[in-house]
């Protein structure tokens, strides 16, 4: 196991995330801390970083330090953004904060910086084309993104921090100077063509785009808090945007959502989201919480592990990774979900769930079903679903990943008492309570078909055959445990898809190795008759 410390010395503050790398190479945050330096407005006259820019920058990275070494970290990674970047003095103040604190300060390129804000995107959201924006305290990375590759990107020297303290919008907005603002805004855009009605989707990162997706999920009172890919059409933000340059810098610390050290650079902040979407004639936003930390990490694991740059598959790699944190057994989950998208299929004209949506979903939810053991196995079904709502799930939608939840909380019965007072409810239509219920019906049978977890089933077919839906399992001997928790399932079965379970079993375990003939299984369980006969 291996401690990675990654330090952001931003324009507007500076962060210290602590990730913690297991031998098999599944990871979590276990730190964060922030500072909030803004050093964009620590320059004189003549944009030299001043002596009180200093001492907070060598204070800061000497407690970051300090941290470091409380968590025992292995390794750290630090760089600098445009604060420090366009300063003339900015290597100066890097050298002297490294040699203060004994952390190298890298200051990185505003290309290196969109690059790295491009891989935390493109890692942990499932976008394909978009312009991804990382807007900070002095600057502004614009990419853009086609077919999930970066195509080209730009470093604009405007931020939220370096506009308020240059056109004075700290506390009210003079009219005079919005306007002057924004036409500088714009002329810096003038800097990127490609920009012009390409209309893809915003992804913004940094603290701005965090703010003005809290303040929406305030607004619209979203049933939870979780800001990453969260998304929301453009007008409802310029809606919003219009109210913004009249209040004062008291009423702006009383907006829902928005914290109280943003409220004197929110005007700035927003003005150029503003303008982004007006130039790029953007339908949605997009909040991204991943972002150059993030980044940093990818190419960390990429040079020190076989981690792709960039993921092909942010899905996988993200249930494969709480599968590796939490999971008791993982060779049972992943024969468990080989079994649930086997039925899933081949069951496909019964439970008639579109595949593009739903297939991925219970994979997920079969993957991770046990999870919730991890913190007790009694009711581990609702841990389960606990941790698949909060844990790092990538590449779904946020009430695609309220789906999966259910689905694994409900593989040993439906039980509505779970969705009981979660804010979500109101939001799922009684026919996706049946189809959560069927999917979670095609997990527990999954999950009795492996219950010794010794895989004594070795595969499955499934058919239809004269009005009963028929499922041939291949064991080397008969699989007397899995086939009694099947008998619990069969009312289910039928009511869920209209047809009764009938039970197959092929025994493959003769000493020559030849496949005997199906057998008929034990009449109590009431799944095959003995004097049937079934082509499997």
């Amino acid at each position: 196991m291996k401690r990675i410390a990654i330090i952001d010395v931003g324009s507007n503050s500076a962060r210290l995330v602590i990730m913690e790398v297991h031998t098999f190479q599944a990871s979590n945050l276990i730190y964060n801390q922030k500072d909030p330096l803004r050093l964009a407005l620590k320059t004189d006259r003549n944009g030299y970083l001043t002596e009180e820019a200093f001492s907070a920058t060598i204070t800061c990275l000497k407690n970051f330090a300090s941290m470091c070494r409380v968590f025992h970290v292995d390794e750290t990674i630090a760089v600098a953004t445009a604060a420090i970047r366009n300063a003339p003095n900015g290597l100066k103040l890097a050298k002297a904060a490294s040699e203060a604190s004994g952390i190298s300060l890298e200051i990185i390129s505003g290309k290196t910086e969109a690059f790295l804000s491009y891989l935390g995107v493109i890692n942990t959201i499932p976008v394909k084309d978009a312009l991804v924006f990382d807007l900070g305290g002095a600057s502004t990375e614009v990419i853009l993104v086609k077919d999930r590759k970066l195509v080209d990107s730009i470093s604009l020297p405007i931020g939220c921090v370096n506009l308020t303290k240059n056109f004075k919008l700290n506390n009210t907005a003079d009219p005079a100077a919005l306007n002057k603002m924004r036409r500088a805004i714009a002329e810096q855009m003038e800097k990127a063509p490609w920009l012009a009605g390409c209309g893809l989707p915003l992804v913004g990162v940094g603290g701005t785009a965090r703010s003005v997706g809290k303040i929406e999920q305030k607004r619209v009172k979203y049933f939870s808090s979780k800001l990453h890919n969260y998304q929301y059409p453009i007008q409802d933000f310029k809606e919003w945007y219009k109210t913004l340059p009249n209040t004062t810098l008291a009423m702006r610390r009383r907006i829902p959502g928005l914290s109280s050290d943003r409220a004197d650079v929110i005007i700035a902040g927003s003005t150029i989201i503003k303008a982004l979407a007006d130039r790029s004639k953007a339908r949605k936003l997009v909040i991204s919480g991943c972002g150059l930390r993030e980044g940093l990490f990818s190419e960390y694991l990429h040079h020190n592990t076989d981690r792709a740059l960039v993921d092909p598959d942010i899905l996988e790699t993200s249930r494969e990774n709480l599968l590796h944190l939490y999971a008791q057994d993982e060779d049972h989950c992943r024969q468990v979900a080989r079994f649930a998208t086997k039925l899933f299929t081949g069951w496909q004209s019964l439970h008639q769930l579109e595949p593009a949506k739903w297939q991925p979903l219970l994979e997920t939810a079969a993957l991770l079903h046990d999870i919730g053991i991890a913190i007790n196995y009694y009711n581990h079904t609702r841990h389960t679903g606990y941790l698949i709502e909060n844990g790092r799930l990538f590449g779904l939608d946020h009430m695609d990943v309220v789906y999966t939840a259910i689905m694994a909380a409900w593989h040993h019965g439906i039980n509505r008492g779970y969705l009981r007072n979660k804010p979500y409810r109101k939001y799922i239509p009684e026919v996706d309570i049946k189809r959560l219920s069927t999917g979670a019906l095609l997990l527990a049978l999954a999950e009795c078909l492996d219950y010794t977890q010794t895989s004594a089933i070795s595969e499955i077919e499934t058919s239809i055959v004269s009005g009963s839906a028929i499922l041939t399992i291949t064991a080397e001997q008969t699989p007397s445990v899995e086939l009694h928790q099947l008998s619990f399932l069969s009312k289910w079965f039928r009511k869920s898809m209209g047809l009764p379970l009938t039970v197959v079993v092929k025994e493959n375990g003769t000493a020559s190795g030849e496949e005997q003939p199906p057998k008929a299984i034990p009449s109590d369980l009431s799944l095959l008759p003995a004097d049937s006969s079934v082509e499997p």
